[in-house]
């Protein structure tokens, strides 16, 4: 194997401590909307409002460090926004 520079392998440490905090991210916020979704799903509408909101700051502080665009957090309040709001007006 060739040697590698200096700037390279730090440049790889990053990459690695980065992809495994973004992971780590996505993986819950997945499971944030999942929660969400149920809640729906068992009409349950005050343990939803309130996860809603956990959710909703969540998808912002990812959007807002880079892991995931801007838009796509943007989409995904809407449409749990919606949900939830569905439940209320049923009610």
């Amino acid at each position: 194997m060739a040697k590698r520079h200096k700037s390279a392998m730090k440049r790889m440490r990053q990459n690695e401590q980065r992809h495994s905090r973004n992971v780590s991210v996505k993986s819950a916020l997945k499971t944030y909307v999942k929660r969400v979704e149920s809640l729906v799903s068992r009409q349950d509408v005050t343990s939803a409002d309130s996860t809603l909101r956990k959710a909703v700051s969540a998808l912002d502080k990812a959007a807002g460090k880079g892991v995931i665009h801007p838009n796509k957090a943007a989409r995904k309040k809407a449409a749990l926004s919606r949900k939830v709001h569905a439940l209320h007006v049923g009610a």
